[in-house]
C-alpha cells in the first residue's frame, strides 16, 4: 500500500509533526511511505509547474493521504494553506477524490479541535474518506503512553485504509453562491471621537462584496479610516516556526519585510480594528494566515489589549462556525473586544455597517471590553500554566510580560480561598452543619447578589 505524507510543517524535516508519523511508518514498514514537504516548499511549488505536477501524481497514486501539521494560531500555518488553496486553484482535486484521509497534529492543545475540524472538511470537500486524526502534544512522541496512542492510531487507519473501511461525511457541502452586494447611498457620517480607526482587508479589486462592506464601512466614518490591503503589504514569507522570537520578541524577518513595522505602528498604534476577509475554501485566506502567523513574534502575550474588533467575512460564513469560534477566540486572547462579526450573506447590509461604525466607535469611548468567554478563559489557564512551566525557559518574553500583566493566578496563591476551603471542609463533615448548609445554599449563593441588585 501506498501511503503520502503530506508535510505541512515550514520546517520541513524538522517537524516534531512529521516525526509521529515517521514513528508510525517504523511500525509498518510492509507499506511505502512517501513524504512530500509541500509547506516548506510552497514557494517552488507555485513557481515551478513541473514540481508541482509530481507532487499531484504522488497523490493520485496513493492509497492513504496523511494530512501532518503542527497548529498555527488554530489552525495550519499560511504554507499549508496555501498548498490548499492551489489544489482548487489549479483543478486538482480529482488527484484527491476517493482517497482516503488521516490527519496527524502537534501542538499543545490550543484550539487544535479547530484545525482538525479544518481540515476534515477540506479532506471531504475533495471527495476524501476520512478516518480519523492524532491530535498529539508536542512531546509525546517521547513518552511511553504517547507512543502507545500513536501505535494505536497508525495500526488503526492503516488496517482501514488496507481494508478499504467504509466512511461517512461528517461535514456539509458549502453553498457556492457569491454575494451580489453592493453598498448604496451613503449614511449620516459617525465621528470617530478621535479614535484611530484601521481596517485592514485581503480583497481583490474594487468590485467585490467585500469591497463593497469594506467602502461602506469606511464612508460611514467619512473618510476617517486608514485602510490597508494585505495584498499591497509586503509579507516575503510566512512564519517560520524557527521560535527564535521567544526570547526578546526579535523575529528573524525584522527589517526584512513590513509586516512587523505595520504591527508596531500602525495595528498597535489603532484603537478600532476591522478585520476585512474572504474565506477561501473552509477558512480566511492563507494571506490572513500570514497575518496571524507572523504576529507570533509577540508570542503568546496580548499585544492588542483593549482594542475594538469587528469582522468583515466574504463567503459562506453561516456555514463555517469554527470560523466564528477561531475569531472570537483570537480577539479574547489578545484581552479585546469583538463588538460584532458581519457576512456578507446577511440582509440589509447598509443600515448593519452603518450601525456598527457607531457601535465601535461608543465602545472604543467607554473602553468597554466584553468579559471572556470559555473561549478566552479556557486559553489563559492553557498559556499560563505553559509559560509557567515547561515553556518558560524557552519563552521568556511571554514570562516577563506575563510577570507583568499577573498572569499567574493560580488558584493556590488565592490565601483567602484557601483559608474558607481549610476552615469549611472539616466543618461540613458534621452532619449537622451539612444538613444546615444544604438548607441555606440557594439563598447563600444570590446574597451578595440581592444586596447589589438593592443598591442598584
Amino acid at each position: 500500500m501506498k501511503v503520502v505524507v503530506l508535510n505541512g510543517s515550514p520546517k520541513g524535516e524538522a517537524s516534531a509533526t512529521v516525526q509521529t508519523v515517521r514513528f508510525l511508518a517504523a511500525q509498518h514498514p510492509e507499506h511505502d511511505w512517501r513524504y512530500l514537504a509541500v509547506a516548506h516548499r510552497i514557494a517552488v511549488l507555485e513557481r515551478d509547474e513541473q514540481r508541482w505536477a509530481e507532487v499531484v501524481e504522488e497523490v493520485r497514486g496513493a492509497d492513504l493521504v496523511i494530512w501532518s501539521c503542527p497548529v498555527y494560531f488554530m489552525l495550519v500555518c499560511s504554507q499549508y494553506k496555501r498548498f490548499i488553496e492551489l489544489v482548487h486553484e489549479r483543478g486538482a482535486a480529482d488527484a484527491f477524490a476517493g482517497k482516503l484521509a488521516a490527519v496527524v497534529t502537534t501542538s499543545i492543545h490550543f484550539y487544535d479541535h479547530t484545525a482538525h475540524a479544518y481540515l476534515r472538511g477540506v479532506a471531504e470537500d475533495l471527495g476524501m474518506g476520512y478516518l480519523g486524526g492524532l491530535s498529539a502534544d508536542m512531546d509525546d512522541l517521547v513518552k511511553p503512553q504517547g507512543q502507545a496512542v500513536a501505535r494505536r492510531f497508525g495500526a488503526d487507519i492503516v488496517a482501514a485504509a488496507a481494508a478499504g473501511r467504509p466512511t461517512a461525511r461528517l461535514t456539509a457541502a458549502l453553498p457556492t453562491t457569491v454575494s451580489a452586494y453592493r453598498p448604496g447611498e451613503a449614511g449620516a457620517r459617525v465621528d470617530t471621537a478621535g479614535r484611530r480607526v484601521l481596517i485592514v482587508t485581503d480583497q481583490l479589486g474594487d468590485d467585490s462584496a467585500l469591497a463593497g462592506m469594506v467602502a461602506r464601512l469606511e464612508a460611514a466614518w467619512g473618510g476617517a479610516a486608514e485602510v490597508v490591503n494585505l495584498h499591497e503589504l509586503r509579507i516575503d514569507a510566512g512564519c517560520q516556526g524557527c521560535c527564535q522570537c521567544s526570547f526578546d520578541n526579535e523575529c528573524v524577518f525584522e527589517g526584512k519585510d513590513g509586516y512587523i513595522e505595520f504591527h508596531r505602528q500602525r495595528l498597535c498604534q489603532a484603537d478600532i480594528i476591522v478585520m476585512a476577509g474572504r474565506i477561501v475554501d473552509r477558512a480566511l485566506s492563507s494571506r490572513w494566515r500570514q497575518f496571524f502567523d507572523r504576529s507570533f513574534y509577540v508570542g503568546h502575550a496580548p499585544s492588542l489589549r483593549g482594542k475594538q474588533f469587528a469582522v468583515l467575512l466574504s463567503g459562506p460564513a453561516g456555514h463555517l462556525p469554527e470560523v466564528r469560534e477561531q475569531l472570537e477566540a483570537w480577539v479574547q486572547v489578545q484581552q479585546a473586544n469583538l463588538v460584532d462579526i458581519v457576512s456578507d450573506e446577511g440582509e440589509g447590509l447598509d443600515g448593519v455597517l452603518d450601525s456598527l461604525a457607531a457601535r465601535l466607535v461608543s465602545a472604543a469611548v467607554d473602553g468597554y471590553v466584553q468579559p471572556a468567554t470559555f473561549l478566552g478563559v479556557g486559553a489563559h489557564k492553557l498559556f499560563r500554566d505553559e509559560v509557567y512551566g515547561r515553556l518558560r525557559w524557552i519563552f521568556q518574553a511571554d514570562h516577563r510580560t506575563y510577570l507583568r500583566l499577573g498572569y499567574y493566578d493560580f488558584p493556590q496563591r488565592d490565601w483567602r480561598t484557601r483559608l474558607l476551603n481549610a476552615v469549611m471542609m472539616p466543618l461540613t463533615r458534621i452532619r449537622s452543619v451539612r444538613a444546615q448548609i444544604r438548607q441555606r445554599m440557594r439563598a447563600e449563593m444570590v446574597k451578595g447578589h440581592l444586596r447589589v441588585v438593592e443598591r442598584g
